[in-house]
Formats: structure tokens, C-alpha cells, sequence
């Protein structure tokens, strides 16, 4: 049988999209398809272990289903009652086939919702509360009950087509495939993309800045879609790492734990939660800590604090609470302590704003450089963000500064100014290999580079005010080249007898031709 490639999953779900585009945001209508996406996964997967089961034990149907009892994953039986007598009606496997074969009902929406709760039921352990935030019987999202089934029974016909076997599709490409779609929704979304998306290249710097290794405890807390925090466990190399997340949004959260699943990190824990407010990974009634902390955080997030909160308990934000208005160090503060005292690192993403901005923000800035803690600050093109054209920047954060830490005798700060490297695009700027890999060599090698790079000392920084706006550090201006004044006198006189001549044999054709000149 022929292994499905990327570019047939991508086409597939693809033309499925064609279902919602035009009645229904791109925000919304990306979980509905990718939740069947992950739901056609399981059930081809189920079937596929099935015929092999078959042939194995020659059709044994109790040692088949012992067999399916110990699968990673379990699809379960779905009985339906009669609400008023209690009495089952109607009983099916849990699958994508089972709805399939279903999808012409009135009540097709409600039908998905009590699959995938009962899947969730069936494997609580790994799927708890995952599709809860999402329901294809959502008049609000998915239309009127006519319209709804439509679709619905659109988008299951779509999954349906031949040859699209994702029982026979590795994991890499299926999360490849993923991870490719959040990036195509994100386009589509606009603005609204930065909730749930961070580009693969910005990701991949991020990621190599903050530098995992094995056996390292990595955290996003802030981890929409969950990609920035796959590609941070990715950079380990060898697997031995463990992921922890936490998301705001319901909906978000869910693709994130998707994304997880069909990167085969099953173990990954993704919480839903305010992370600034109820942060939910705790041990001990203490934040848990980590190796490594990654994120790509709202820009400048309004509100973030609840004003019925008088303190923190965790004591994140003192002496100096950021302001109410702007979420940028709230983040980072929180960041910095969950990671682990004098080994802990991390990289943030993050507006140009937090590197000069005044105020209790210019007064945590200062506290940050006078602890030791900041390592980098590396600046990034405009437009590589769907959300937002502004240019962005990465602080990358390094407790092994601290006193006690293997760099404590080091204060110089090292700024890259990585802006004018890229492919631009009309829509969106990119990221090279080559931009990608100039960072990071100049990163681990703390090198200055002229017109790119510069280590600035405590005393530099601390002459400019704490203010850490990377031109007053990397010197861009390129002279213009000296201007040869006799050069270009000599170069007028040359074009002028040009010029000259030129008239001349015209108006010697225009006489020939009886053209008063």
C-alpha cells in the first residue's frame, strides 16, 4: 500500500476548507477540520491494526479485541437511547466511519459531539476534555440546522474520498501536515492569528537561542497551537525532554494538544488556564521550574491582571508590577520564575516597546540587567507575523549569569540586529536558512560583527540609562561612498556632447526629409 505524502493530506484538508471559506472565519472553522482530521487519523489507524489483527490470530475476534484493549489509542462502541424509556435504539463503533455512514441525519452535530465524548471517556488518561471546547452542533458557528448539516456532511465526504488512508501515513508527515495547516489558517486569519500561531522560522530561532538539552523540563506559557514548543523539544535531538504548556483559549488549547498527539508526545501536558493569573503547573503549591522556558506571547496584552487579585502569591511581579495596559513583562517576569535558579534559560518573544519603554517597565528592565540575567537581545525584520508588521525582537535570558552561575563574572549583554535579513513577500516577510543560522552562530559565539552584532558592557548600558533599543548598540548606517566632483563634471560634459551630436543627425534626417528645423 502506498504511503500517503504531505502533499495529499495538505490537499484533502484543504479542499475541506472549501466547505467553510467564505461563511465562516478561518478561526473558527480550522478546529472543526482539524479535529476531524486527528478523528480520521484514529479510525484509519484502528482499521488498519485491525486487518493485521486478523490475519494474525485468523479472524479470533476475542484475541483481536484484547489486542485493541492495549492500542494507544481506543475507539469505543456508541450506544444511543430512547430518552424516555432509556432503552438503547441504535449502537455503532465511535469512529470517523461510523459518522460517515451517519452523515445524512438531522442531527449529524449532536452525532459528532457524543463520539468524540465518548472517545474522550474511552481514553481519559490522554484525551480528557480535549474536544470539549468544540461543538459541531454550534448553531452560532456552524449555521442553521439546514445549513450545519450541509457542511457537516460536506466535510465528512471530503475525508472520506479515496486513498486518503492516514492509517498508512508516518507520524512525521502527519504532523509535518499539522503543523503546515495551523500556518495556512493563520494566513487566512489574519490578525487574529497571532492567538494561536508562531511562524516556523521565528519558532526555530527561538527555539535554538534557548538552547534544550537532554533531559530538560521545557515550558511555553503561552503556547497557542503548541508548534513553538514542539520545535524547542525537537531541538533536544535525542527525544529525552518532557513539554508542559499552558493556553488561555479553550479552542486553542485543544490544537495544541492535537498537535502534541500527532507528534506522538502523548505525554506532553497542555493546560488551559490564565497563565498570569491561574497558572495551573504547580508542585507542591509552588510553580513548578524548568530547564527551559520558550514563548511567543500577546503583544502588549490590555487587562492582563485581575483587579480583584490585590497580590501575587507566587511573588512574580515585585518590587515592580508591570502595567495593567501592557502585558509584555508580566510574562516575563512569569518566565523567569518558573526557570530554574542559576541553569535556567530562556527566549521570549516580544515588541520592540519592552526594550525602551519607561516607567515601572524601565524600572524592571534595570532590575533584570542589575541581577544579571539578560544575555541577548536580538532584533527581527517587520511583517514576519501574520497579527502584526511591527518589527519584533527576542530577549533570551540566562540564570547561569546569576552569582553562583557558570557566567557570573560576565555582564556584557550582546545585541543582533537581524532586521535586514530576509526574503520579503508581499503578505508576510521570511526567515532564511541562512538568516536563521547567522543568528545563532553569532549568538553561541558572542561575536561582533560590524554593522550586525555588538557586546555591550554593564558600563555602556548603564550610560545609556538601562534603555536597550538596539540601534544605540549596533551601528547599521552605511556611509555613502565619496562623490569624485571632477568625475562627474567630466561624465555632464561627455552625455552633453552626446547630446549634441545626436541633435545634429536629427535634424540632418528631417531635412532630407523636407522638415523645417
Amino acid at each position: 500500500m502506498t504511503t500517503l505524502k504531505q502533499e495529499d493530506i495538505l490537499s484533502a484538508v484543504w479542499r475541506a476548507c472549501d466547505t467553510f471559506r467564505g461563511a465562516i472565519d478561518a478561526t473558527q472553522y480550522k478546529d472543526y477540520v482539524l479535529t476531524t482530521l486527528f478523528l480520521k487519523y484514529l479510525s484509519d489507524v484502528r482499521r488498519k491494526h485491525v486487518e493485521e489483527f486478523r490475519r494474525e490470530y485468523a479472524g479470533d475476534e476475542l484475541r483481536i479485541q484484547r489486542r485493541l484493549d492495549r492500542e494507544r489509542f481506543k475507539l469505543p462502541v456508541v450506544e444511543l437511547k430512547n430518552t424516555k424509556t432509556n432503552e438503547i435504539v441504535e449502537s455503532f463503533l465511535g469512529d470517523f466511519y461510523g459518522l460517515y455512514e451517519r452523515r445524512t441525519r438531522d442531527n449529524i452535530g449532536e452525532l459528532i459531539n457524543i463520539v468524540l465524548d465518548a472517545i474522550e471517556k474511552a481514553n481519559e488518561g490522554k484525551l480528557g476534555g480535549l474536544f470539549r471546547a468544540i461543538d459541531f452542533n454550534s448553531e452560532t458557528n456552524l449555521g442553521q440546522t439546514k445549513d450545519r448539516n450541509r457542511r457537516l456532511k460536506t466535510l465528512l465526504e471530503d475525508f472520506a474520498k479515496p486513498g486518503l488512508s492516514l492509517g498508512d501515513t508516518s507520524e512525521d508527515i502527519l504532523g509535518d501536515a499539522y503543523i503546515f495547516l495551523i500556518e495556512r489558517f493563520a494566513s487566512d486569519a489574519g490578525k487574529k492569528a497571532g492567538e494561536f500561531f508562531t511562524p516556523r522560522k521565528v519558532s526555530e530561532v527561538v527555539a535554538k537561542l534557548a538552547h534544550p538539552k537532554s533531559g530538560d523540563r521545557i515550558c511555553d506559557p503561552a503556547c497557542g497551537s503548541g508548534s513553538l514548543l514542539l520545535r524547542a523539544g525537537e531541538e533536544v535531538g535525542d527525544g529525552n525532554f518532557q513539554l508542559f504548556g499552558q493556553e488561555s483559549n479553550g479552542q486553542t488549547r485543544a490544537l495544541a494538544r492535537l498537535n502534541m498527539l500527532l507528534h506522538g508526545q502523548d505525554n506532553a501536558r497542555v493546560d488551559w488556564c490564565d497563565t498570569l493569573n491561574s497558572p495551573t503547573l504547580i508542585e507542591s503549591d509552588h510553580l513548578m521550574r524548568f530547564d527551559v522556558a520558550v514563548a511567543n506571547p500577546p503583544f502588549s496584552l490590555d487587562k492582563w491582571w485581575n483587579e480583584d487579585s490585590k497580590t501575587d502569591p507566587y511573588k512574580r511581579f515585585t518590587p515592580h508590577m508591570p502595567p495593567k495596559s501592557r502585558g509584555d513583562y508580566a510574562f516575563i517576569l512569569h518566565m523567569l520564575a518558573v526557570t530554574r535558579p542559576t541553569t535556567g534559560r530562556m527566549a521570549v518573544v516580544a515588541p520592540h516597546g519592552v526594550l525602551f519603554r519607561s516607567g515601572a517597565e524601565g524600572k524592571i528592565r534595570e532590575k533584570l540587567i542589575r541581577d544579571n540575567l539578560l544575555d541577548a537581545v536580538v532584533g527581527l525584520p517587520a511583517q514576519l507575523f501574520p497579527s502584526t508588521g511591527i518589527p519584533v525582537c527576542i530577549m533570551v535570558f540566562d540564570k547561569a549569569r546569576e552569582t553562583g552561575g557558570l557566567r557570573s563574572h560576565e555582564r556584557d549583554i550582546l545585541f543582533i540586529d537581524a532586521s535586514r535579513d530576509f526574503e520579503p513577500g508581499k503578505r508576510q516577510n521570511q526567515l532564511r536558512d541562512d538568516d536563521v543560522n547567522k543568528i545563532i552562530e553569532i549568538y553561541r559565539g558572542r561575536s561582533v560583527r560590524e554593522r550586525y552584532s555588538h557586546l555591550a558592557t554593564f558600563e555602556e548600558i548603564e550610560a545609556n540609562g538601562f534603555n536597550l533599543n538596539i540601534p544605540r548598540y549596533v551601528d547599521t548606517f552605511v556611509p555613502e561612498p565619496e562623490v569624485d566632483l571632477q568625475a562627474v563634471q567630466d561624465e555632464i560634459h561627455d552625455l552633453e556632447n552626446q547630446l549634441s551630436q545626436t541633435r545634429e543627425k536629427m535634424n540632418f534626417y528631417l531635412k532630407e526629409l523636407g522638415i523645417n528645423v
